[in-house]
């Protein structure tokens, strides 16, 4: 199977999801998913800075991210593809210290790709080799303890169907992290409500 651009190969090797079946971006079936998966695998890391998923002329966030890029902290993952860093993050090799040195060197597409071809079990394995702990009201962060983050979500942005939703998953125990909500529309009229 080809994909015709890099933007589409990452849209076809996530996971199902109805949103993305919705809008015409997923695979088709799992025969193409898992060879956008493979094929993904064998994209060189570079690529994601010499082709924008968004282009850099029309997008802010995308000329922000090739603007800063830290090729200093990429230069020691810069030969691998997806695949091998996929390898090199589950490996011993990859410290703690050791990611955090790569971490400014690695775009969100990158990071979005590597997780495509990764299981949950991997993506928990990589994440443990990091402690990023957080002081304020509570303590996050700390081996061995689980903190989650409650994100409801309304079709119509609706408070009242929000607050319905805080409550429920207050109700059964999340949350106790961080409370975020993610509005359907950007306007900044919906976002004020």
């Amino acid at each position: 199977m080809r994909f015709p651009s890099l933007a589409v190969l990452l849209a076809k090797a996530s996971p199902a999801r109805s949103g993305d079946d919705l809008a015409g971006l997923s695979a088709c079936n799992a025969e193409e998913r898992i060879a956008a998966q493979m094929s993904l695998a064998a994209v060189p890391l570079s690529r994601f800075l010499n082709e924008a998923v968004i282009p850099y002329e029309t997008d802010e966030v995308t000329r922000l991210i090739i603007d800063t890029h830290d090729s200093q902290a990429f230069a020691p993952i810069a030969h691998l593809t997806v695949g091998d860093f996929r390898d090199w993050l589950l490996s011993d090799d990859a410290t703690g210290p050791k990611l955090q040195a790569i971490a400014r060197g690695v775009t969100p597409e990158m990071a979005a790709a590597v997780s495509k071809i990764m299981r949950l079990q991997d993506l928990i394995l990589v994440a443990a080799k990091i402690r990023v702990v957080t002081l304020f009201r509570n303590t996050l962060g700390l081996a061995g303890r689980l903190s989650t983050r409650l994100q409801p979500n309304h079709p119509t942005d609706d408070p009242k169907g929000i607050a319905a939703a805080i409550i429920d998953g207050l109700l059964m125990g999340s949350g106790d992290a961080v409370i975020g909500i993610n509005p359907v529309s950007d306007h900044l009229a919906t976002v004020e409500t």
